[in-house]
């Protein structure tokens, strides 16, 4: 195996692929990558057993050959590289990198003790808008459940062109809070269809789509879902994984249709407001109360802590309906708000024992719903 190519381009694939391989105490060659150079290029993959990535490296090659090297020890040296110019050639067993004044050996292991990678099953396929799904990813995986006690809510729902929307809805719940988002598809006619990814995949995929943007990659990602797959095309990679088993709970029950108060606030100046009565909750309860006040035009936010005093201030907000109020935790909130571009803010609620929205104004493609604290 020998070829050529740019430290740019290496440095851009390494960054892809390397992040996936992780020390495993029964298979340790998980810890490295797998470089594979045919005549088109070079294929650079990693698998965590669980996903798994494929990347092409634009590469003049000399020499046809695979080999797996240490990823971590290749992408922290590659990094620290300055010459344009990267010569990689399979010497025995090691890899020796030559560029400019500077050259290195890397021990690795035979390309045939590797795991070996699925193939994209092409079954439902949808193609959607790079910037709009990564976007959508990273807005709902904030309320998956951290823990594995219902595997089903440890990932996101994915729907695709289901009756509430022509599109895929994601959604995810913890059972204290939902969060969920519309993306419309470019492409895709198979109706119904229904998934749920694991929240690492989720992240990885984030991960991914922001790198190939950072790069100027297309506008356009390829899905496609099998029984128990998804797969992704984007740019000069390909991701595989497992799905999580199981039926997602219908969750369209809890959305409230109508609420008794409606308030508009500014999202930065209330964060600023919960940021500060959070400052004077009880630790692990994070209880912040939120007093809807329609006779004063304000909402009231207010905490209290026998450990550290009490807090009270008032956010000025246009304000319908009657007067109400409801503890919520502010970790929940701060993550919902946080995550919305808007400057204003819906806040719907009905009362202190039913669920609360909160979504941005005007806008039909993401709601936030937390359920309230009960005293």
């Amino acid at each position: 195996m020998k070829f050529t190519c740019t430290r740019e381009n290496l440095v851009y694939i390494l960054d892809l692929v390397s992040p996936l391989a992780s020390k495993h105490a029964n298979l340790p060659i998980l810890g490295n990558i797998l470089l594979k150079a045919q005549d088109s290029g070079v294929e650079v993959s990693a698998t965590n057993l669980e996903i798994g990535i494929r990347a092409q490296l634009r590469a003049k090659v000399e020499q046809g050959g695979s080999f797996t090297v240490p990823a971590k020890t290749l992408a922290d040296y590659v990094h620290l590289l300055n010459n344009e110019q990267v010569e990689i050639e399979l010497q025995e067993n090691e890899l020796h990198l030559v560029c400019g004044s500077s050259s290195t050996k890397i021990k690795g292991s035979s390309a045939e003790e590797y795991p070996l990678i699925p193939a994209l099953e092409e079954e439902h396929a949808y193609t959607v808008g790079a910037e709009e799904f990564r976007n959508g990813i990273s807005k709902t995986v904030i309320a998956v459940a951290k823990n594995e006690i219902r595997p089903e809510l440890s990932g996101i729902c994915f729907q695709f062109l289901s009756d509430r929307f022509e599109g895929v809805i994601m959604a995810a719940t913890d059972s204290y809070r939902l969060a969920e988002s519309r993306v419309p598809l470019k492409q895709g006619k198979d109706k119904d269809v229904r998934c749920i990814i694991p929240a690492k995949v989720a992240y990885e995929i984030s991960r991914l789509l922001q790198l190939g943007k950072n790069q100027e990659g297309e506008e356009s990602v390829r899905l496609w879902i099998s029984e128990n797959q998804i797969g992704i095309r984007y740019d000069n990679f390909e991701m595989v994984s497992r799905l999580v088993d199981g039926k997602y709970p219908d969750y369209t029950q809890i959305i409230p249709e109508k609420f008794k108060t409606t308030a508009v606030f500014s999202r930065d100046i209330m964060v600023n407001k919960i940021k500060a009565a959070s400052l004077f909750t009880t630790t692990g309860v994070n209880a912040v109360s939120f007093d809807l006040n329609v006779s004063q035009g304000n909402i009231g936010v207010s905490s209290t802590s026998t450990q550290t005093g009490e807090h009270t201030s008032d956010v000025d907000v246009e304000i319908n309906g009657e007067e109400n109020s409801i503890l919520l935790n502010h970790r929940y909130v701060l993550d919902g708000l946080q995550h919305m571009e808007t400057e204003e803010i819906e806040f719907g609620v009905n009362s202190a024992d039913a669920p609360c929205i909160f979504r941005p104004k005007n806008k039909k493609e993401y709601l936030y719903i937390v359920m309230p604290i009960r005293q």
